[in-house]
């Protein structure tokens, strides 16, 4: 997550460095095209109108913090995302040096998180992580802004957060507390019945429904952290057609659903971090050099 320099060099630098972006791709991947490496670029609502004249996204804006009784979201800056992804951690760390190369002095980072696999696909808690992912069809449906906002189509709102784990706590509790919290089995991933009343599980407060119809996001979470400091945390990194749907979502679990009846799972994992900004699609990105240059 980076900061754009003051200036209008600056931000013709960032622009210029993010229409490229597929070079750069091309020229880290090619060594080991099995490992997949690609990586998003998502864009802030501060820093849109200084590397585009294109309109913003009917729905971007910095990320409002959500209060609850007993849990905060915070909100925190980033004017850029760079989501890099590979089955090769050499590919993903020569990808990011040679983009702060291009980008130089335009820049700052702000945060510089490497997540890794843990397991089969579990967060540090234990758990499998992304089970409610959209599969097929269902996917670009739920991620991809559609004709409602013609001028971003094919892009996607993306919310990010740094989670922190007090694994000491949560090794505490019983399998049968832990699942009751997630709303799923330890074991085998097998999903457990609504609660009927009372306290809802993570599970539960995590699924957005409105008028009979539920609405998927694309989670994309991270494991990351370091024995060593006893840092133990997942990145929440979330795809979404519709930026609302993660915002609801959080209010559901720091807010509670109903008021106060929070997500429990927050007793045990904090939010750091919270940061807001738009993905767009391939082909916007790759004539953004071509456009005219904001006022």
């Amino acid at each position: 997550m980076l900061r754009i320099a003051d200036g209008a060099a600056a931000a013709a630098t960032v622009r210029d460095a993010i229409s490229g972006i597929d070079d750069i791709v091309k020229n880290v991947g090619f060594r080991d095209l099995d490992a997949m490496l690609s990586c998003a670029v998502g864009i802030g609502s501060t820093a849109w109108p200084r590397v585009t004249a294109r309109r913003a996204p009917a729905e971007l804006h910095p990320f409002a913090p959500v209060v609850g009784a007993s849990h905060t979201a915070p909100g925190t800056p980033g004017d850029l995302l760079f989501h890099i992804r590979a089955n090769r951690q050499d590919l993903v760390f020569e990808f990011e040096r040679q983009l702060l190369d291009v980008l130089g002095p335009a820049v700052s980072v702000v945060d510089e998180t490497s997540g890794f696999r843990y397991f089969d696909v579990r967060d540090l808690l234990g758990f499998v992580d992304g089970t409610a992912n959209p599969v097929g069809n269902a996917v670009a449906e739920s991620t991809l802004v559609g004709a409602e906002d013609g001028d971003n189509v094919g892009g996607s709102y993306v919310v990010v957060q740094k989670y922190l784990h007090d694994l000491g706590q949560w090794q505490q509790l019983t399998t049968e507390q832990q699942e009751a919290i997630i709303g799923r089995k330890k074991a085998d991933n097998v999903e457990l019945d609504d609660a009927a009343v009372g306290q809802k599980s993570h599970k539960t407060l995590a699924t957005i429904v409105v008028d009979g119809v539920e609405h998927d996001i694309l989670r994309d979470n991270m494991p990351f952290g370091s024995p060593g400091s006893s840092a133990f945390g997942t990145y929440f990194i979330g795809y979404s057609r519709y930026l609302w749907v993660i915002e609801k979502m959080l209010e559901n679990m720091f807010v509670g659903d109903p008021p106060g009846a929070y997500d429990r799972l927050l007793d045990f994992s904090t939010a750091t971090t919270g940061s807001t900004f738009f993905a767009p699609s391939a082909d916007f990105l790759s004539t953004l050099a071509d456009g005219p240059m904001p006022a």
